[in-house]
């Protein structure tokens, strides 16, 4: 990825709990004033305000204090953490590495864009389409019909904008003549 003119953005989870400590802990008290950002959206009945703070001061998260086993990072340049609240409740932290050097605005939306990809595809895919009930899991199966659904999906994004995906695939699967009108639409 790196060598191919590519960034990563990782969220840090729990599956790397000394790490996760680590990060945690230099955020809850930072040698120095960090870059930050706040961004208040107010979507689906709930207002939610996100704290976005970025550090590119990577190099102690390696050497002595690196935890036994833990991926090497090429790259790493950022450091982020975002804390979000919903009108008002608990807040959520949530840790990120990056190899690109973000100001906390590009992390901002660096990371609303992941969000946006997984509420737009895989969401949909989930939804619509079941995908995650399916059993299918021998030799090129699961990829194969994964691309088919992906497909699928674009052809029906494409088709009727104005009308929902799972309305518009059912819609196909009761009239043949539907169908066709989704299929000629391709381009």
């Amino acid at each position: 990825m790196l060598d191919q003119g590519g960034d990563y953005l990782f969220a840090l989870k729990a599956n790397r709990p000394a790490m996760l400590a680590e990060v945690a802990a230099f955020f809850a008290d930072p040698p120095e004033a960090l870059a930050a950002h706040t961004t208040t959206e107010a979507d689906h009945g709930r207002i939610e305000t996100r704290h976005h703070r970025v550090t590119h001061c990577v190099d102690w998260i390696f050497g002595d204090r690196a935890e036994p086993g833990a991926p090497a990072m090429p790259g790493l340049a950022t450091l982020a953490c975002v804390i979000a609240t919903r009108d008002g409740g608990p807040p959520s932290t949530r840790y990120y590495l990056s190899s690109a050097r973000l100001a906390p605005q590009a992390f901002a939306a660096a990371v609303r864009a992941h969000w946006a990809i997984e509420n737009s595809l895989h969401w949909v895919l989930d939804v619509t389409f079941d995908e995650d009930r399916a059993r299918n899991r021998a030799d090129n199966g699961p990829e194969n019909l994964a691309i088919l659904r992906r497909l699928a999906l674009n052809i029906l994004n494409t088709a009727l904008p104005e009308m929902p995906v799972s309305r518009k695939r059912k819609r196909a699967g009761w009239s043949d003549n539907f169908a066709r009108s989704i299929i000629g639409q391709m381009r």
